[in-house]
């Protein structure tokens, strides 16, 4: 695929081809689309997408560029505004594959910004799977890029805006030239926005891909006419990070999948709490209080007493006391009423969160944590220090994926779709233009009331 001794990343996009694709990537891809959708569906019914699409379409009506349809929902706006509405869509439910590398996600802006371009034209299964095989590559490694050369903890759009930027170039056919200027245009007007501002006060804002995805689109359309923006630092000034391009696959690597539906960081404290409760066949009646120690940025999670799904979204007592309760954290914990529940709140407001130099330290590409649970009759029953379900290193099987999807997606979508969808998506790389568009049908429209 490629003969340069020093591979550019705008060379790479253009040169891809679908078979280049190793099958451990495109088995990656095929997880990241049905756990998509599924976290898609259940998370098209949030107050969060309904708002995300009333904005795209007040903001981007269909123009020149074409209509696309919004991500589980099927109106028509421009493809920027499906990327914007898909993207907050996603978004809403804390669900989706994400990079701990990054410290963030890719999926959640990939998919709803390329499957908005692949809407406004032909489109067969294995060149999608390359454009997402670009965006993958190239957001996690302009997301490490970034980490490692700025100070602040920028949220994903950041990063996956460059991403989708040179993906998007080459849907639009845009030289390798036109295609560096597509990333250094998503990059300098990618929403550098601020992940622990969201971690401190949780709101709708997320993890930036709502905008990270339509200013990747825009860079795109913006590249092909002319307009300039190279380079992008990330890409360009970092070799680094871009060295063995081509050879290794970070997505390969890196991805990881949720069981959760909440941040990351709650995860492996989660993981503890549940084996602790099955092991000594517990009741949440036995626990007096709960001690989590974890890495600091985690204990900026707290979320003693979330009053919204954002807050419960990035919070850490709640869900694991959600957790010890209820034996489950999933779609029946999203629901509002679940934030009253008198037991959850009893074991949330008596959690203490404990900043841990050691797991602090030895946070880095991985995320530690380590529970304590008192019981009423004064034992302190520990686990060891652990880290979350999902990695590579300890990856959800195909089945556990299947179950996640289904328990997302029946309810919203009906079993029968959820089905097909998760059929089709299990090989969409292989499905010829007739098959793929039964998909994108799938996918961007709305449930049947």
């Amino acid at each position: 695929m490629k003969d340069q001794t020093s591979p550019r990343f705008h060379d790479f996009a253009t040169a891809l081809q679908p078979s280049d694709l190793p099958p451990e990537v495109r088995n990656i891809l095929r997880r990241s689309f049905t756990d998509t959708m599924g976290v898609a569906a259940v998370a098209s019914t949030t107050r969060m997408a309904e708002i995300a699409r009333r904005g795209a379409t007040a903001l981007f009506g269909v123009g020149g560029a074409g209509a696309a349809r919004i991500l589980m929902h099927g109106a028509q706006v421009s493809p920027a505004g499906a990327a914007m509405a898909g993207a907050f869509t996603v978004d809403a439910v804390d669900a989706h594959d994400g990079t701990s590398p990054c410290k963030g996600h890719a999926g959640s802006a990939v998919f709803p910004a390329l499957l908005a371009l692949a809407d406004t034209r032909a489109m067969d299964g294995p060149n999608f799977a390359t454009l997402l095989a670009i965006a993958y590559e190239v957001s996690y490694r302009a997301g490490l890029a970034q980490h490692a050369t700025c100070a602040d903890y920028h949220t994903s759009g950041a990063w996956t805006a460059v991403g989708v930027a040179t993906a998007c170039a080459r849907v639009l056919e845009c030289t390798p030239e036109q295609i560096r200027h597509a990333a250094g245009i998503g990059e300098y007007h990618g929403p550098r926005s601020q992940m622990m501002r969201c971690i401190d006060h949780p709101t709708m804002l997320r993890d930036g891909v709502g905008w990270g995805a339509p200013s990747g689109v825009t860079a795109a359309y913006l590249a092909r006419e002319g307009f300039t923006g190279a380079p992008a630092l990330t890409c360009e000034q970092t070799p680094e990070f871009w060295s063995d391009l081509g050879d290794r696959w970070r997505l390969v690597e890196d991805t990881h999948y949720k069981p959760y539906p909440c941040c990351r960081w709650a995860h492996p404290s989660l993981d503890a709490a549940a084996e602790l409760m099955t092991r000594h066949a517990l009741s949440h009646h036995d626990i007096a209080a709960v001690e989590i120690k974890t890495f600091h940025n985690a204990t900026r999670l707290a979320g003693h007493t979330p009053a919204s799904p954002d807050e419960f979204a990035y919070a850490i007592a709640f869900p694991v006391a959600a957790m010890i309760v209820r034996g489950q954290v999933g779609v029946p914990e999203l629901a509002e009423a679940t934030l009253q529940d008198l037991d959850i709140l009893r074991l949330s407001k008596a959690t203490t969160l404990i900043d841990d130099p050691h797991l602090t330290e030895i946070s880095v590409g991985k995320r530690w944590a380590q529970v304590v649970l008192i019981l009423k009759d004064g034992q302190r029953l520990e686990s060891t220090p652990r880290t979350p379900r999902g990695d590579m290193d300890l990856p959800l099987s195909d089945a556990e994926i299947s179950e996640k999807f289904h328990l997302f997606a029946d309810p919203v979508l009906g079993p029968a779709r959820a089905r097909e969808i998760e059929e089709l998506t299990g090989h969409f790389d292989q499905l010829d233009t007739t098959g793929f568009a039964r998909l994108l049908d799938l996918c961007l429209t709305a449930p049947k009331g």
